[in-house]
C-alpha cells in the first residue's frame, strides 16, 4: 500500500472510531452511522477500481512492448553467442558428410542381404 492509502484507511478507521464512541454516548443515531458507512463502503469500493485501472493500464504497457522487448533481448542474447569458426564449420560438415555415407552403406548392406533371403525363400 502506499503511504496516501494508509493515511486515507487510517483517517476511515478513526472516523469510524469516532463515531462509534458517539454513538454509545447518544449523540449520533444509529441510522445515520449506517448512511456514513455505505459511503465509506462505495469511496473504498471507488479507490479499488482505481488501482485496477491503474494495472490494467501496466499490463497493455507489458504488452504493448513485448515485441519490441522480445526483439531487444534476442539481440543481446546473439551478442552473447560465441560463433564456430570458417575452418571448424568445414570439419564438422565433413564429419558428418562421412557418417551419412557410412550409415547409407550399412542401411544398402541390410537390405540387400534382406533381399536375397526373401529371393530365397520364394524359390523354395
Amino acid at each position: 500500500m502506499s503511504k496516501k492509502q494508509k493515511k486515507v484507511d487510517a483517517s476511515l478507521t478513526e472516523k469510524e472510531d469516532l463515531k462509534k464512541d458517539q454513538i454509545s454516548q447518544g449523540v449520533v443515531s444509529d441510522a445515520d452511522n449506517q448512511k456514513n458507512s455505505k459511503k465509506n463502503s462505495a469511496d473504498k469500493k471507488a479507490g479499488d477500481n482505481k488501482k485496477k485501472d491503474k494495472k490494467d493500464k501496466k499490463n497493455k504497457k507489458e504488452k504493448k512492448g513485448g515485441l519490441v522487448k522480445k526483439t531487444k533481448e534476442t539481440v543481446s542474447e546473439l551478442k552473447k553467442v560465441t560463433w564456430p569458426t570458417f575452418a571448424e564449420v568445414v570439419k564438422k560438415t565433413g564429419i558428418v558428410i562421412a557418417f551419412v555415407i557410412i550409415f547409407g552403406l550399412f542401411l544398402f548392406g541390410v537390405n540387400t542381404l534382406l533381399g536375397y533371403l526373401v529371393g530365397l525363400l520364394q524359390i523354395v
